[in-house]
C-alpha cells in the first residue's frame, strides 16, 4: 500500500469516526429523553395497578369485564416491537429472531398467530421471510404517539371482546439500564388483575361501584401497557445504538492509529531510501 493510499484511507476512516461519534451523541440525548418518558409514565401505571388491586378485593368486580376472563386459547396475536432504523448493534436482529421463534412456537401447536409489527425493521424482515403480517405500524416508533398506541390497543381489545382473539402477547426489548436490555414476552390480554387486599385494609366507599370503576380502568391499563412497551423498546434501541456507536468510534480510533503508524514507517523508509540514493550518488561523483 502506497503512502497516498494510506493517507486516503486515514481520511476515510476519520470521516467515518466523525459520523459514529455524532450518532453516539445524538443517541445519548434521545436515550435521556426516552428515560424521562418512561419515568413519567411509570408513576401513572403504578397508581392504576394500585387502584386495580384495591378494586379486585370485591369479587364482583373481577367478573364484570371479559377482558380479565381467561378462556381456551384458539386465536393468538403477537405484537412485536423493533426500530425503524439500523446501526444499533444486535438490537433488531435479536428481537427479530426471538419473534420468529415465538411465531414458530405458537404455529407448531396448530395455531396461526396474528402478527402486528411496530417498527420498520421487523416489518421488512417478516415480509421478506413471507410471514403474513396482519397490520404493520412502520412509523409508530418515530412519533411514539400515545394516540397511536391507544388506537392499536383499542383494535386488539375489540377483537378480544368479539371473540376473534383469545390471547395477546407483547414482545419487546425491556430497558433495564444503559448497558443491559432484555427481550420480554408480556401477556396483554387477558388482563391479570393483582390479588386484592383484605376487606379490613380496603374498606372504601366507592362511587360509582367497584365493578363500574373496573370497566373504566381496564381499557386505560391496556392502552398504557402498549404505550409503555413502545417507550421501553425505544429506550432500549437508543441504549444499543450508543453502545454500538461507541464501539465503532473506538475501532476507528484504533484503525487510525495503526494506519498512522504504518504511514510513518513507510514515510521514514522513503526518506531513508532517498538519503541512501543521495549518498550513493555523491560517492559516484
Amino acid at each position: 500500500m502506497s503512502l497516498k493510499e494510506i493517507k486516503t484511507r486515514i481520511q476515510s476512516v476519520s470521516n467515518t469516526r466523525k459520523t459514529t461519534s455524532a450518532m453516539k451523541m445524538v443517541s445519548s440525548v434521545k436515550l435521556r429523553k426516552a428515560q424521562q418518558g418512561i419515568q413519567f409514565a411509570v408513576p401513572y401505571v403504578n397508581q392504576l395497578d394500585g387502584i386495580l388491586k384495591r378494586l379486585s378485593s370485591d369479587p364482583d368486580s373481577r367478573k364484570v369485564s371479559p377482558l380479565v376472563v381467561e378462556r381456551e386459547v384458539k386465536e393468538v396475536a403477537m405484537v412485536c416491537f423493533s426500530s425503524d432504523s439500523s446501526l444499533c448493534g444486535g438490537f433488531n436482529g435479536n428481537i427479530i429472531r426471538h419473534s420468529r421463534s415465538l411465531y414458530n412456537e405458537l404455529y407448531s401447536i396448530d395455531q396461526t398467530p396474528l402478527v402486528y409489527t411496530v417498527g420498520q425493521k421487523i416489518t421488512d424482515a417478516f415480509r421478506k421471510e413471507g410471514l403474513t403480517i396482519n397490520t404493520g405500524y412502520a412509523g409508530m416508533m418515530q412519533s411514539r404517539s400515545y394516540e397511536q398506541a391507544a388506537s392499536l390497543a383499542d383494535d386488539l381489545m375489540d377483537m378480544y371482546l368479539n371473540g376473534h382473539l383469545d390471547k395477546v402477547v407483547l414482545t419487546y426489548t425491556h430497558f433495564k439500564s444503559a448497558g443491559s436490555q432484555q427481550i420480554v414476552d408480556e401477556v396483554l390480554l387477558p388482563v391479570t388483575v393483582p390479588a386484592g387486599e383484605s376487606e379490613q385494609e380496603s374498606d372504601y366507599i366507592l362511587e360509582p361501584s367497584a365493578a363500574e370503576l373496573m370497566k373504566v380502568l381496564l381499557p386505560k391499563v391496556i392502552r398504557m401497557k402498549v404505550y409503555c412497551a413502545m417507550l421501553d423498546s425505544f429506550a432500549s434501541e437508543q441504549a444499543a445504538r450508543v453502545i454500538a456507536m461507541q464501539a465503532a468510534t473506538e475501532n476507528a480510533d484504533n484503525l487510525i492509529g495503526e494506519l498512522t503508524l504504518q504511514y510513518n514507517k513507510l514515510r521514514q523508509q522513503a526518506i531513508t531510501n532517498e538519503i541512501l540514493d543521495l549518498a550513493a550518488g555523491a560517492q559516484n561523483q
